[in-house]
């Protein structure tokens, strides 16, 4: 009887341990589910850089690494809320500086589904940005890469992009620029918006991109309402085709009174080796129709899941004058980089 009463004891025992242990796993589970997710990247690169008949020298530093959280969840069903903080300004290449990770990289806040798409508010890469300017933002070192005429900056923006309508994806963003230090402009102690007389503006960008099997097509415009002498609008055409392990694409941006930008830009995969050859051609809108011209080549290999290594060259050419060198236009450098990200 008590043998039976004993094992009794033990067997409860021992299902109560299983099951809290089993409940507490669950719970923890969850818990680590609903966590933000952290990640970060050190970016070194060595590079030589020479302007023909000017500045020249081989430096150290850092590419840009940055160390951010992100997180999303479930607000009600087929909504999602989710915010991102990306920091940068490590300087990994100087341990004798005083400060860092005080550059905020991409900052903002969401809702998305699937009937209406998403919108987000903060800093982030823009519409006109993420739509056109690819080539730009493609290389690792990136220095001498020409980028596009548009103004909006990637701060104060409220962005849409659209669920996509049989390939057929629609952005939308608007940047909020003001100053509240003028808003108490009859100097009456109290910051009145009926004061405010200056300094507002609402610089806006629209996007349309389509996709059909291997072909992306993308179109954009940005009003450039800033606040700079030269309020034109930006637009921007892209096009991009996939073959396989090729990649090519080719875009086109103008702009009325600054100029025109032209480049194509091919990419090539084989297992852990990608390697990538651009052209870009700006052409300014002055008197001399004055050219700007930059190649660039890159080889890059991933060691691993977390980390990759890379050869960049660039050569810049175009007419006298155009590097800050009177009848010089010669501009050449060479990046050789390696990234750790998780």
């Amino acid at each position: 009887m008590k043998k039976t009463l004993i094992a009794s004891a033990i067997a409860a025992a021992t299902f109560s341990g299983s099951a809290l242990a089993m409940e507490s796993a669950s719970e923890l589970a969850a818990r680590m589910d609903s966590m933000p997710e952290v990640y970060g990247n050190i970016q070194y690169v060595v590079y030589h850089s020479d302007v023909k008949g000017g500045e020249n020298g081989l430096e150290h530093a850092d590419n840009g690494s940055t160390i951010g959280v992100k997180h999303d969840h479930e607000i009600a069903p087929g909504i999602t809320g989710f915010f991102k903080l990306e920091l940068e300004g490590l300087a990994a290449d100087d341990k004798d500086r005083e400060s860092g990770l005080e550059d905020v990289d991409e900052a903002y806040i969401g809702i998305k589904g699937d009937s209406f798409g998403q919108v987000w508010v903060g800093s982030d890469d823009s519409t006109y940005e993420s739509a056109i300017d690819k080539i730009a933002n493609f290389y690792e070192f990136a220095a001498f890469n020409i980028g596009g005429s548009y103004e909006t900056g990637e701060g104060d923006l409220i962005q849409y992009k659209s669920p996509s309508f049989g390939g057929l994806t629609l952005g939308a963003a608007v940047q909020i620029n003001g100053d509240l230090d003028e808003l108490d402009a009859n100097d009456d102690g109290v910051n009145d918006l009926a004061d405010k007389r200056g300094g507002k503006s609402y610089p806006y960008q629209l996007a349309a991109t389509y996709a059909v099997d291997n072909l992306e097509l993308a179109v954009a415009m940005d009003s450039n309402d800033g606040g700079s002498a030269n309020n034109e609008n930006t637009y921007g055409l892209r096009a991009t085709v996939g073959l396989d392990a090729l990649s090519l694409t080719g875009q086109f941006q103008t702009r009325k009174d600054v100029g025109d930008l032209f480049g194509v830009h091919a990419v090539y995969s084989m297992g852990a080796n990608q390697f990538a050859a651009t052209y870009e051609l700006a052409v300014a809108d002055d008197s001399d129709d004055t050219e700007q011209s930059t190649i660039t080549l890159q080889a890059l290999h991933n060691l691993s899941d977390h980390m990759y290594v890379y050869v960049e060259g660039y050569l810049g050419d175009g007419d006298d004058g155009v590097y800050g060198v009177a009848d010089e236009s010669e501009r050449s450098a060479l990046a050789v980089g390696g990234v750790y990200y998780f």
